[in-house]
């Protein structure tokens, strides 16, 4: 029996056959997955070996067991791949835990032709298995069960500090419609929040909604202070610790803006150099030039948006003249002496560059956008 014959019972539909390629030693399997279902795709190792679509499969564990013993059988190897998407890692660690290679791609890596206007999960199963074949997919780094625990936690945090914005935002918005405006200079201090207490409105229901605002933002900075402690009690155990602590010497790089990078990051020694590092998050320069045109827009806010935020805003303590201060002297006091040689380097460096940049007429936001890529090649 085929490969295609053996594979399509479990799949469901009409047997195919495979060709020459059936006793080749490694078979590569493209999955489109999604919650439900999984359409598989495969291409044999030879060269001038064909892609065939196999069909779509329950997106259960016992079902994908059943499929990978079928295609496994006459000790073929297999080399799966699938895109990273919201279905996680669940199947990474059960076909690995099988004995077999799977690669997790970045979607936005994958290349596409440029005519192609059809998309079902049957195309873009057959084309990750020709593009695995090819050995033109770029894989993402697979954190372990522990740091995935953590990064969830740093993302839920996230969420929480988005969704006290919201709160905050929908508060004042009703009272400036109704036209009462806080006299202060800041918002959210103690004398705010008395001020609060004095705002009255003439009708019952609007005074039921301001204090229902007022409840959605004192629950909302309720969580993102549960899930700061949460936190700091979890990282204390976690094995990116060490890190998290030599990463807090530099200026701006306090906690939570640590333990934010590390975990987005995961392991820093996948980068060759500090400019990969700085293009994976999304901190270079675009570039669309042709022959002797060259045309650099603004950075390509690739990869991971919360990594590159966290850095964007601790750029800005870098404004100021270099100095250590009592927050930052009790941070660096127990590390050694060679990270903390490194952070005032940096520092040093860091402040001169944005006076520099700044005294040139560079919009601020520019000039941090530019610390903040600098700073990565010293973390």
């Amino acid at each position: 029996m085929s490969l295609i014959e053996d594979c399509a019972g479990l799949a469901g539909a009409e047997p195919q056959t495979w060709g020459t390629g059936l006793m080749n030693n490694i078979v590569f399997v493209g999955l489109d997955v999604h919650k439900a279902t999984i359409a598989v795709a495969v291409a044999e190792g030879g060269r001038g070996g064909e892609v065939r679509e196999l069909g779509n499969f329950i997106n259960r564990p016992d079902h994908i067991g059943e499929l990978v013993a079928r295609l496994a059988k006459g000790g073929r190897s297999l080399s799966f791949c699938y895109e990273a998407g919201p279905c996680g890692y669940g199947l990474y660690r059960q076909l690995t835990g099988l004995g077999h290679e799977c690669l997790v791609v970045a979607p936005s890596l994958i290349p596409m032709k440029a005519g192609d206007r059809i998309k079902t999960d049957r195309r873009d199963a057959l084309m990750l298995a020709k593009l695995h074949w090819a050995g033109e997919l770029t894989a993402v780094w697979i954190p372990d069960d522990g740091h995935e625990a953590m990064r969830d936690l740093i993302r839920a945090r996230s969420t929480a500090v988005r969704v006290l914005g919201k709160a905050r935002q929908h508060l004042q918005g009703f009272l400036l419609r109704h036209g009462r405006v806080y006299a202060g200079k800041k918002g959210w201090t103690l004398a705010y929040r008395r001020w609060l207490t004095t705002v009255r409105f003439d009708h019952a229901a609007q005074q039921l909604v301001l204090q229902d605002y007022i409840h959605a933002v004192a629950d909302a900075e309720a969580r993102v202070e549960r899930l700061s402690r949460q936190i700091e009690d979890l990282a204390q155990n976690w094995s990116q610790a060490p890190v998290v602590a030599a990463l807090q010497a530099m200026r701006g790089v306090a906690f939570i803006v640590a333990v934010t990078l590390v975990a987005e990051v995961g392991d820093f020694t996948r980068f060759p150099n500090p400019r990969q590092l700085m293009a994976y998050l999304g901190l270079v320069p675009s570039e669309r030039s042709s022959g002797s045109t060259v045309r650099r827009a603004g950075i390509t806010k690739a990869g991971n948006a919360l990594a590159r935020r966290a850095l964007i805003e601790g750029a800005w303590t870098y404004r100021m003249q270099p100095r250590v201060s009592r927050k930052l002297h009790d941070r660096i006091e127990a590390l050694p002496q060679t990270v903390r040689d490194i952070a005032w380097k940096a520092q040093v460096r860091l402040c001169a560059r944005y006076r520099r940049l700044a005294a040139a007429g560079k919009p601020k936001v520019v000039v941090t956008t530019a610390i903040a890529r600098e700073m990565l090649g010293f973390v």
